[in-house]
């Protein structure tokens, strides 16, 4: 065959593989036919609620014919249905470019923004429902749920400024009515979930937003300031230095991530002047660290732990004492927060409160050295409900013998009752009854044995072998120490502040007399 042959029957098959416009009509027609009846079966399984096989048919009538806009109508409303609004969004958009007329595509693409969370969006598709149909009752209905989430977007931003991060939850939770497949109301939960404390549920959600997003910034913000407000400084950071890679200009994150390195200087900055004996300045560190971020409990209860420790040895026990409540206000299961302020109620004598604060730390963690603190705060508290014998006498508890003697004579002097002989009667009833402890406090602290018990916390009826003070004689004991008897007087003995005997009174054996000037 000649080269020109074969170029003319190249020709000839190349017209041939051309159809003609009637062959071409006549295949669009099946096409649409084609469309047209897997859009029917798309129909059939959506009014069964078969949203995935519905899905199928839609999906392959757009195929044959991608310009329907009712084709991509109808498919927007069957990934609503499957909750996947932003493909429904795309659907219902392309139906609008195909048909600016299509109500059914604006109220899908209003319905679609508002589940999103885009509320002005949605307000923009129900009014354009409304130029074409002004009396539309779902875009009538729809605007006022538009208007509603609009209303409760303001009150949550309103409560976060405020601080009140439950009523922020609370309304966030009814935006998530309106709008539950929206990231930013689930993101901003998270937030205020962890600024109250509650961070595995915070972090839970987080997780979820990122195993459904992708790599969300925000999400990672929101895990980093969890781990953060745990004082989980380290893994804090990372997160917030990735939100930065992500996000340079995320506002949010950089300054947490200021804050936190700020607030790690400081607080080991008081720890390292601590451990070097510097006790102010270890106090004013804590101070200063105190101030940088008062949300941070979880930081903030071990600095005013470590304030409270550093201010019990400056000897500011109340101070003391406060800076602990403060800590477990923040924290309630914080167990050196709970011995710090009970050894400081001890070196206070608050004996009930210590013996509150060791049971609390025996309840959260049983050990043989919080049981013993425990049993001498109760025997301290014992020991603060008995008379003080020591304080009694004037003496200190380490008193020798001879201390305590002199003490009971220069006291029982002083308060024996004929010396107010002439005081009044509730006079003479107080100094009887100073009179009659002298002698307690003397049977007690002069007898080693009972001294020992009694230092031990021993209840006072056990001190004595008669199961009690009732036999102990406080004239007995006085005469024991200056001779003579008691009652209506003592021979010898001088009241008076002249000299000889006293009226009703004779004198010592050998003419001894003593007098009161």
């Amino acid at each position: 065959m000649s080269d020109m042959e074969v170029k003319e029957t190249t020709q000839m098959n190349g017209m041939a593989e051309t159809p003609e416009d009637d062959d071409i009509e006549m295949i669009e027609e099946n096409e649409t036919e084609k469309a047209e009846t897997k859009k029917e079966e798309g129909n059939t399984f959506y009014k069964q609620q078969k949203y995935r096989e519905a899905l199928e048919c839609y999906t392959q009538a757009i195929n044959l014919c991608p310009s329907c806009a009712a084709y991509h109508g109808n498919r927007a409303a069957t990934y609503m249905m499957l909750k996947k609004y932003k493909e429904a969004l795309r659907d219902a958009q392309q139906a609008l470019q195909l048909d600016p007329s299509f109500i059914k595509g604006y109220i899908r693409e209003g319905k679609c923004h508002l589940m999103l969370g885009n509320s002005m969006a949605a307000s923009k598709s129900y009014n354009h429902v409304l130029e074409l149909d002004p009396k539309n009752s779902t875009a009538l209905t729809e605007l006022k749920n538009v208007q509603g989430l609009q209303d409760l977007e303001d009150k949550v931003e309103l409560n976060f400024v405020r601080g009140d991060h439950r009523t922020a939850m609370f309304c966030l939770d009814r935006c998530l009515d309106h709008s539950p497949a929206c990231v930013r109301f689930k993101v901003l939960k998270a937030e205020a979930l962890t600024l109250l404390g509650r961070h595995q549920d915070s972090q839970e959600l987080a997780n979820d937003i990122l195993q459904r997003e992708g790599m969300n910034a925000d999400a990672v913000y929101v895990r980093g300031l969890s781990l953060y407000y745990q004082d989980n400084t380290e893994k804090a950071f990372q997160h917030f230095q990735q939100v930065l890679r992500l996000a340079p200009d995320h506002s949010k994150a950089r300054d947490a991530l200021k804050r936190a390195k700020q607030l790690t200087t400081e607080k080991e900055a008081g720890n390292a002047a601590f451990r070097g004996g510097r006790l102010q300045e270890a106090y004013d560190l804590y101070n200063k660290a105190l101030q940088i971020d008062p949300l941070n409990k979880s930081t903030n209860s071990k600095l005013f732990c470590n304030r409270a420790t550093v201010g019990a040895k400056l000897g500011k026990l109340t101070e003391a004492i406060d800076d602990c409540c403060k800590a477990l206000e923040l924290d309630d299961g914080y167990i050196k927060a709970y011995l710090r302020r009970a050894k400081c109620y001890m070196d206070t004598e608050q004996y009930e409160e210590a013996v509150r604060d060791y049971e609390k730390v025996n309840k959260l963690h049983k050990s043989r050295e919080h049981k013993q603190l425990l049993h001498e705060a109760k025997v301290a508290l014992k020991r603060s409900k008995r008379k003080d014998y020591y304080k009694i006498l004037g003496v200190v508890k380490s008193a020798s013998e001879d201390e305590i003697k002199k003490a009971y004579k220069k006291r029982a002097l002083i308060h024996h009752p004929d010396r107010h002989a002439h005081a009044t009667k509730e006079e003479q009833k107080e100094e009887e009854r100073k009179f009659k402890e002298l002698g307690e406090a003397y049977s007690v602290l002069s007898d080693s044995k009972k001294r020992a018990r009694y230092d031990n916390g021993q209840d006072l009826e056990d001190m004595t072998d008669g199961g009690g003070f009732g036999d102990v004689d406080p004239n007995q004991i006085f005469q024991a120490f200056f001779g003579g008897g008691m009652g209506g007087g003592m021979p010898g003995f001088s009241f008076g502040g002249g000299g000889g005997a006293g009226p009703g009174a004779g004198g010592f054996p050998g003419g001894f007399s003593f007098q009161f000037g």
